[in-house]
């Protein structure tokens, strides 16, 4: 009989390892509490390093079919000065392939499709985990039945509740300060560009080129959480509608019931392990951070494969769980770090004095600093499998 795992979360790390168990010769059930596969969000880049993974996994070709490489854009002024300039050729050089800007409903669609028919079990809650210590094995209820692996996932998100019965004395996770509205257009979208930041006072507007023509947009706000208005579009429409094009015509391509709006949270509390028994954390169960790198979703691919890999040099689980934690916390950690540092700079600051200096050392710093910077974080090989 074959080793077992039961991953918990059927969002992009939990799709993600499931794939690369299965690669490793594993049988793998991915339980997702969600009645409906609705693929909640709006759109998000991935970089080298989550590329690099995905191919690993076997899934990068039909992410790439499925995306549109962002080669121009940049950092801008409210008014449309330039700070800082996207050089996509540059990094393509640097590492072999460019960001890209890929919708989440193709991004799942694309990961769930790689996996057999049954694989994931939809409008299924685990929300605890049950040692078997006489059999080596853990147990997942779920209401009046169980399923008995070798290994859990737990791939259940920011709010994990597997990560809180695992860690009852961690604060979980906090509000970083910021929350995020976004949304894609209805229909195409003419931009000169493929990707930009607008940066102001205590705000980011952002948007990314999609491969069907569409554009994705989001605005990071700086204050307090839970602040919500009843008409979101046009409170975004009045905030934003004097800054630079193609700002005001993106807004004004949107559906209202197109418009999500979150408070961003964090874990910004490092977890002290990611791995308890038999039970393994990945993905924003073990290291939810702000999203101002793009790095979330690439450091779930990261630990897929990592885990993967583990598993397959390993035929003893709490020693490849081990293995997996030690490469894995310290890396994510300081992603996670990195990017708290990038709010602070980049979004943050509402003091005009703070903000001209924000984008004076933007606008002066050489190039190759914000090359150096992606190459910081996406510059990273993965393991084999097999």
């Amino acid at each position: 009989m074959g080793s077992s795992a039961v991953v918990v979360g059927g969002g992009i790390g939990g799709l993600a390892v499931a794939l690369g168990l299965r690669r490793i010769g594993w049988e793998v059930t991915v339980i997702e509490r969600a009645e409906v596969l609705a693929d909640a969000g709006a759109a998000i880049s991935l970089h080298a390093n989550g590329l690099r993974a995905l191919d690993v996994l076997g899934a990068g070709d039909a992410v790439r079919k499925a995306a549109l490489p962002q080669y121009t854009g940049g950092t801008r002024t409210p008014g449309g000065r330039w700070l800082t300039r996207l050089d996509g050729t540059a990094l393509e050089r640097a590492l072999g392939t460019p960001i890209i800007g890929i919708t989440r409903s193709d991004l799942h669609r694309a990961l769930r499709e790689a996996l057999p028919e049954g694989a994931l079990r939809i409008g299924q809650e685990a929300d605890r985990v049950e040692d078997d210590p006489a059999r080596d094995r853990v147990r997942v209820p779920l209401g009046d039945s169980a399923l008995d692996a070798d290994l859990v996932v737990a791939a259940d998100g920011v709010g994990s509740q597997l990560r809180a019965r695992l860690f009852p004395d961690h604060p979980g996770p906090a509000y970083a300060g910021t929350s995020v509205v976004r949304a894609l257009t209805e229909g195409p979208a003419e931009l000169r560009t493929d990707f930009e930041l607008t940066l102001g006072p205590g705000v980011e507007f952002g948007h990314l080129a999609l491969a069907d023509g569409r554009a994705e947009w989001h605005a990071v706000l700086a204050g307090p959480p839970r602040v919500r208005h009843v008409d979101t579009l046009g409170e975004m429409r009045r905030r934003f509608g004097g800054w630079h094009d193609p700002i005001p015509r993106l807004l004004e391509a949107t559906r209202p019931e197109d418009v999500l709006h979150h408070d961003i949270t964090e874990l910004a509390t490092p977890l002290p392990r990611f791995a308890v028994g038999r039970v393994a954390l990945l993905g924003d169960a073990a290291h939810a951070m702000p999203p101002h790198l793009g790095q979330g979703a690439c450091q779930a691919l990261e630990d897929a494969v990592v885990l993967a890999a583990a598993l397959a040099d390993s035929p003893d689980v709490p020693s490849a769980l081990a293995r997996y934690d030690a490469e894995r916390r310290p890396r994510t950690q300081e992603v996670a770090r990195a990017a708290r540092r990038a709010g602070r700079m980049s979004v943050r600051p509402t003091h005009p004095a703070v903000v001209a200096l924000r984008d004076t050392a933007m606008r002066l710093a050489p190039s190759s600093a914000s090359l150096r910077m992606v190459l910081r974080h996406a510059d990273w090989r993965p393991p084999a499998l097999g």
